[in-house]
């Protein structure tokens, strides 16, 4: 009987001991291979940060914004009955406590970006932060609270949907101004859609 006892105690005693191990206890845990998982940012997505407005007028904005070129203002028309071309976005750029607005002044025949601009809200009014105006192509964009704007380049015989190739720029708010963080160019090769040489008479 003592016998029995005492092993009956050592089994409890091991029992105890392995409890305390797989309970977070001291011991060593035996686990599988360490998973590595995408790292997920605390901070608010910054489009939904700030209280975003039901819809503005981009078209009386950029009319009345003395910042937007004549040319530009001159050639923003309807393109068929009463819809311009323009197209809005709303997010946090510039960190107020109301969305910026970004418009893009876009022509009707081919949809060529003439003209960009960033508002920021001010007082119950909005404010021009940012203009880009290309006698090309540009567009610009939001991109996880950075300000992205596209621009076309051509080349002497390119035409209008085949650009020789693109420049993205970067560009992030500080001290009240928007600074460039980054700068890609992309060379398009012209063998692809482009419209090949005619043949040589012969």
């Amino acid at each position: 009987m003592r016998a029995a006892s005492t092993a009956v105690a050592g089994l409890a005693a091991v029992g105890l001991l392995l409890s305390a191990c797989s309970t977070g206890g001291s011991g060593a845990r035996v686990e599988g291979p360490a998973r590595s998982e995408r790292v997920v940012s605390s901070s608010p997505s910054p489009s939904s940060s700030v209280p975003v407005p039901k819809k503005i007028d981009a078209v009386r904005l950029v009319k009345e914004d003395p910042k937007v070129s004549p040319a530009v203002k001159r050639d923003l028309k309807p393109c068929a009955g009463k819809t311009y071309p323009v197209d809005v976005s709303y997010g946090n750029l510039t960190g107020g406590s109301a969305a910026d607005v970004v418009v893009n002044v876009l022509t009707c025949a081919d949809a060529v970006g003439i003209g960009s601009y960033v508002y920021r809200a001010q007082g119950g009014r909005y404010e021009n932060v940012f203009t880009a105006e290309e006698p090309a192509s540009v567009y610009t964009e939001i991109d996880r609270g950075e300000l992205v704007v596209t621009k076309q380049l051509y080349e002497e015989g390119d035409s209008v949907d085949y650009p020789s190739g693109e420049e993205v720029i970067s560009y992030r708010w500080s001290s009240n101004r928007f600074t460039e963080t980054g700068r890609t160019r992309n060379d398009f090769s012209n063998a692809v859609g482009g419209e090949e040489p005619a043949p040589a008479a012969g």
